[in-house]
């Protein structure tokens, strides 16, 4: 795997990158060209309208699809040159992903949801996938439950908890309060810019303007391609955990339970 340094120190560096499929006789330039940086410990929105490649761009970053060309380095690892047993390490181990849909395992338990990433990187859960649980507020009770006898909050839970499990740096979410009521969805972005104080950089693609008024970085997708990139807020992160530090901070999971208590069971 090629491990890339960077000066600025910058989690995510992309230059030049293009994903076009073909359409019957067309062809969609889903991301077109499309060059920036997110800096560390920052909350960035992805703004756009449907179909100007909000969702393929995120793809890309987490190596859930593949780049025809371009340049993308992601914590320092070369994403562009990735193949086979590299792609699945990085997915593992560099990305979570919160999904409009929850996106759990049906024939899995939410414990076992949560297990699962841990499992696949090699790693004994040791009782972690529970304390998650726990600290997201999912009660004991429940973790042995199939999603199917979840509630809409239990399942917000189990996936968030399922995001962090093997404690990456980077956070993708895929329109996140799209389904959600605005009061649940404040309380949802309220957590998710809670984790960059946990050494986390959250990319959040998303329709709606308060999400985007909350985030420290803008970027506006039309058409395939990054039209514009504002940052709002110029006041540094919080201080990161020192390296060598977990991320899971007792204060960031309190945050995260009194929140997700109010998404109801």
């Amino acid at each position: 795997m090629n491990d890339v340094q960077d000066e600025r120190g910058d989690i995510v560096i992309a230059e030049g990158l293009m994903k076009h499929f073909a359409s019957g006789p067309t062809t969609v330039k889903a991301v077109d060209g499309v060059s920036f940086r997110l800096p560390r410990y920052a909350i960035v929105a992805l703004q756009g309208p449907s179909g100007c490649g909000k969702s393929t761009l995120l793809n890309l970053l987490g190596a859930l699809d593949r780049l025809d060309s371009g340049e993308l380095i992601v914590d320092g690892i070369s994403v562009s040159h990735l193949s086979g047993s590299q792609e699945v390490f990085y997915r593992r181990e560099k990305v979570g992903f919160v999904f409009q849909q929850f996106n759990l395992i049906p024939q899995l338990s939410a414990i076992e949801n949560v297990t699962l990433p841990m499992e696949l990187a090699g790693v004994s859960s040791n009782g972690r996938a529970g304390e998650l649980l726990e600290r997201v507020g999912l009660a004991e009770d429940r973790h042995d439950r199939r999603p199917a006898k979840l509630s809409g909050g239990e399942q917000q839970r189990v996936a968030i908890a399922r995001a962090l499990a093997n404690d990456p740096p980077l956070l993708l979410a895929d329109e996140p309060t799209a389904n959600l009521d605005s009061k649940t969805g404040r309380l949802i972005i309220d957590l998710l810019r809670s984790l960059r104080a946990d050494n986390r950089s959250v990319l959040i693609a998303t329709h709606d303007e308060a999400v985007a008024a909350t985030a420290d970085m803008v970027l506006e997708m039309s058409d395939g391609k990054i039209v514009s990139s504002t940052m709002q807020r110029k006041e540094q992160p919080e201080e990161p955990v020192p390296a060598g530090g977990s991320r899971l901070r007792r204060g960031f999971f309190d945050t995260l339970r009194k929140g997700l208590d109010e998404l109801g069971r």
